[in-house]
């Protein structure tokens, strides 16, 4: 039996013999090629540059006696004596560099007229300029010069017909080359061509008919038979094929009983819930509803999310598709629903389904009751609200009598008194102080406390924040500093509530700084937003409390400073986040914390103030 692995060392095989035979052929004809050029270049073209030389030289040298001749005794000589070297060093090169037949006798004969013109030359030179020099130029040197011009003009016509036999010789060679060249490309081809056609046959149709079938499995179809008409390893491979076909029927038939009990179970499970859950495929189709979302929201299953009459579930079951990492937004909505005549309030939210590689494969779209907790946050809003005002009364009454007091009015103190009411005062101070704050966290959770928003500078707001902590800084032996670029866009913001996140911010990092510190003050912008950012080099928050910071009433345990209610940073957390912003803290113990905050950069709409309105919680 031929198998896949033979059939394809088979066709390979042929292309590689081809591959081996053309560039063996191709060294040896580079070779032989290179030989000829090298005799071409390293061989005549050198005794072809000597004969070039030698002419020349020997012109010059004739030029050199005319101006013998004509009166011009120095330059002739200098110029007979210059191209006379010339000569005999191209003679040497001549002379060193033999390589045609004949080339040698004639060598020498050019050597021997060079002797008897030099002897010549110098005869006339030696004469006296009052003889007549002409008679023995045109008589003796003429002819010697003549004789000798002749005979390295044949040395050069001897190399340069050989130049040209040689080239020749290499023309012959690369035409032959290149015949053979068409000649192996040519099988070469035919056996390319022979292995396409046996690769489609043998290799690429079974693969065909395997692929086509895989996709036939993946559309559900699983009692297909894959033809198997070899015994190679395609042919193994298509039984193979046909055995898995069989046995995933199998497991069909004993996973959709499962599948049928599971579901049963599951939604029994469900059903048992009190909270109205629902299990959405990831094209928004509905699989599993629980009775509460079927009695009270009307989901059942097959609805599309995005048909039901709740835009917050079908825009939070797109983002939990599209991976959003907060996908409930930066504040939790809820649903107002009547449930047996009664008002009720649903939270929602959603979580991923995915399977064992980390796939999302659905979303499980959760609404709980939250009526209860709901009602108990505002009874404790109001509970608040209401203790804030009634002893806000008495309150003023209290530090009007300490203040009359202190001024002596209803008579004098002692040093005692004094001392005392000082005490007092300053207890009032910070109750009237811890009032205001809880009247304010009162105001943003119901929604009524109104912000004047304005076109205002970043760098104004800066400024005027930190301006009033300066002397405080200064007397605690802290640097206060500024970091502002001076391209900074404008923010929509109430500059009143900002200033007093910038005060919450500030008094924390002077608290906490000791003398020798520094407290920094910086703002940057990226494309929507600018933030803002209060680091100091204090004492740090522990990594455990970073998460408990903004809570109402917090304060980190075991500070050396116990002043402060534990309001101020849940207060500026609900002002940054009103105006539309973030707040985060970053801090390491014992080298200092950053707190930053954001704002919206650009102008507010129209130019005009409007009234910002906390959305339910």
């Amino acid at each position: 039996m031929v198998g896949l692995r033979q059939k394809l060392s088979l066709g390979f095989g042929g292309l590689l013999l081809i591959i081996v035979i053309i560039s063996t052929q191709g060294i040896i004809q580079f070779h032989e090629l290179g030989q000829s050029i090298d005799v071409i270049l390293r061989e005549n073209y050198r005794s072809v540059v000597a004969c070039q030389e030698m002419k020349e030289a020997l012109e010059r040298m004739d030029s050199g006696i005319l101006f013998i001749l004509l009166g011009y005794d120095e330059q002739g000589r200098k110029q007979i004596r210059a191209n006379e070297e010339r000569f005999e060093k191209a003679l040497n090169v001549e002379l060193g560099n033999i390589t045609v037949p004949g080339e040698g006798e004639k060598a020498d004969s050019l050597k021997g007229l060079f002797a008897s013109y030099r002897k010549a030359l110098h005869g006339i030179m030696a004469r006296p300029r009052s003889d007549d020099l002409r008679t023995p130029y045109f008589k003796d040197l003429l002819p010697l010069f003549q004789q000798t011009k002749e005979t390295a003009d044949d040395i050069l016509k001897m190399n340069q017909d050989n130049m040209n036999e040689a080239n020749e010789k290499a023309r012959r060679q690369a035409a032959f080359a290149r015949q053979r060249m068409y000649l192996f490309l040519s099988f070469g081809f035919l056996i390319a061509v022979a292995f396409i056609f046996f690769t489609g046959r043998w290799i690429l149709r079974p693969i065909g008919r395997l692929i086509r079938s895989a996709e036939e499995i993946r559309g559900g179809n699983l009692d297909l038979v894959v033809q198997t008409g070899s015994r190679d390893e395609i042919g193994r491979l298509s039984e193979a094929f046909n055995d898995m076909a069989a046995s995933l029927r199998e497991f069909r038939r004993n996973d959709q009983v499962k599948l049928i009990r599971t579901q049963q179970a599951t939604q029994e499970t469900l059903d048992s819930l009190s909270e109205a859950v629902a299990i959405v495929d990831l094209k928004g189709k509905v699989e599993i509803a629980t009775e509460a979302a079927r009695k009270i929201f009307g989901i059942q299953a097959g609805n599309r999310i995005e048909d039901l009459p709740y835009a917050e579930l079908s825009e939070l079951f797109q983002n939990v598709v599209a991976d959003v990492p907060d996908h409930l937004g930066k504040r939790q909505k809820v649903l107002q629903r009547f449930v047996l005549g009664r008002e009720r309030y649903y939270s929602f939210d959603a979580a991923p389904i995915r399977n064992r590689e980390g796939g999302l494969t659905g979303v499980v779209l959760i609404l709980k009751d939250v009526t209860e907790p709901r009602a108990l946050e505002e009874m404790k809003s109001n509970l608040v609200s209401t203790v804030s005002h009634q002893l806000r009364t008495p309150l003023t009454s209290i530090r009007m009598a300490i203040h009359l007091l202190l001024e002596e009015k209803v008579g004098p103190l002692t040093e005692k008194q004094e001392e005392l009411l000082l005490t007092a005062r300053e207890e009032s101070d910070a109750l009237h102080g811890i009032l205001a704050n809880l009247l304010d966290i009162s105001r943003m959770e119901s929604g009524r406390l109104q912000m004047d928003f304005q076109d205002v500078a970043p760098t104004t707001l800066v400024t005027e924040a930190v301006d009033p902590f300066r002397r405080a800084a200064q007397d605690g032996g802290v640097e206060l500093e500024t970091k502002l670029p001076g391209d900074l866009p404008t923010v929509c913001a109430d500059a009143v509530q900002v200033r007093h996140v910038f005060s919450n911010l500030l008094s924390n990092a002077l608290r906490y700084t000791a003398p020798g510190g520094r407290i920094t003050v910086s703002a940057e912008a990226d494309e929507h937003m600018v933030r803002f950012s209060v680091s100091d080099t204090g004492s740090g928050i522990p990594h455990q409390f970073l998460q408990r910071i903004f809570e109402h009433f917090f304060r980190v345990p075991e500070q050396k400073s116990e002043t402060g209610t534990g309001l101020g940073l849940a207060i500026a957390k609900q002002i940054v986040e009103a105006h539309g912003g973030h707040v985060n803290v970053e801090s390491q113990e014992g080298k200092g914390t950053t707190f930053s905050f954001t704002l919206r950069r650009g102008e507010c709409p129209d130019g005009q103030q409007f009234e910002k309105r906390h959305e339910v919680k």
